[in-house]
Formats: C-alpha cells, sequence, structure tokens
C-alpha cells in the first residue's frame, strides 16, 4: 500500500548502509512521479557539514539529534518518497512516526553491501572493522526494520532498477 501522497509520504525507505536507500529512493520517486528527499542529505544541507563530520565534531548523540527532528518533518510535510539514514529506525521517536507509513525494508546481505560501500572511513559507525561492525550492527537494528516495514525487499544480486522493480511489485501486493 502506498501512502495517500496528499497527506504523507507516498513511501519511506529504510535499511542498512549498502541497502540503497538514497539511489533506490530517487528511482522509486522517479517511476511514481513524485519529489525525492533523502533526510542525511537534508541534515548535511542544514547544517553545511558531513554526517562524518557531525559526528566527530559534536557526536553521535547530537547527530541523532538532528536526525531525529528531521525525519519528523519530512514524514510530516513530504508528499514523495523519503529515504531515512540507517539509524533512524533506532529511535524510539522516529519509530513511532512511522506508523501508518508505507515503511520499504530495503534488505541487504553483507556482500552486497560491501561491493556497494566499500566499508569507506566516511561511515562513522563502520569506521573500526567495518565488516565486523556492519554484522554486529545488523544483530540489533534488524528486528527493528524488520518491525516497521510493511514491505521488505531483498536486494541480494539486483541492480537498482531492479530493485525498483520488485519494490513497486511488492507495494502493489499490499494494496491488494
Amino acid at each position: 500500500m502506498v501512502s495517500d501522497p496528499g497527506t504523507r509520504p507516498a513511501a519511506v525507505v529504510v535499511g542498512p548502509p549498502g541497502a540503497g536507500k538514497t539511489t533506490v529512493g530517487a528511482l522509486l520517486a522517479e517511476r511514481l512521479g513524485v519529489p525525492f528527499h533523502d533526510v542525511d542529505a537534508a541534515v548535511e544541507a542544514a547544517e553545511g557539514r558531513s554526517i562524518s563530520d557531525i559526528f566527530v565534531d559534536d557526536g553521535e548523540a547530537a547527530f541523532r539529534d538532528l536526525e531525529r527532528a528531521e525525519v519528523a518533518r519530512a514524514l510530516a510535510d513530504e508528499r514523495g518518497v523519503v529515504a531515512l539514514g540507517g539509524g533512524a529506525v533506532m529511535d524510539p521517536l522516529s519509530e513511532a512516526a512511522l506508523a501508518g507509513h508505507t515503511v520499504v525494508f530495503l534488505d541487504v546481505a553483507i556482500a552486497d553491501a560491501s561491493k556497494r560501500i566499500g566499508f569507506d572511513r566516511s561511515r562513522p559507525l563502520l569506521s573500526v572493522n567495518p565488516r565486523a561492525s556492519w554484522i554486529a550492527m545488523m544483530k540489533v537494528r534488524r528486528p527493528t526494520y524488520e518491525r516497521v516495514a510493511t514491505v521488505r525487499v531483498d536486494t541480494a544480486g539486483r541492480t537498482p532498477e531492479e530493485i525498483v522493480d520488485a519494490v513497486i511489485v511488492e507495494l502493489a501486493g499490499a494494496q491488494a
């Protein structure tokens, strides 16, 4: 079920780093003919610096406060596809705010995630032993991703276009 674009985002995309939230979200918005909004990009634009810099300069708690505020604003004001940062759903207020929205969980295995993001050092929560950090992070986050999702799409071995095709099929199935 796609949310009513007159009152809320058409879809909210969630998942771990490397799932393709930004890429798939933008393509999905294009296919649906609606705007795209990336929460991480909005936080960076508002702050005039990268998320990595916010983490280093101000700490994770400060970033999460900014992220929580932007998630709340986006869920209230945006009418297209909204991509959340990988950890946004872990905030209880953000998780609660997702209730009633169409939430797409892009599920990705570590092999695909590592190909997509290369576990570069610009991702603050993956900067030390990136593979082990990603696995540990997913053990904590997976239950929340699954709980908030109205649809789940496995991204394994798929191109962004194929993932969008699968999302559209899942969304249509959820409406039936």
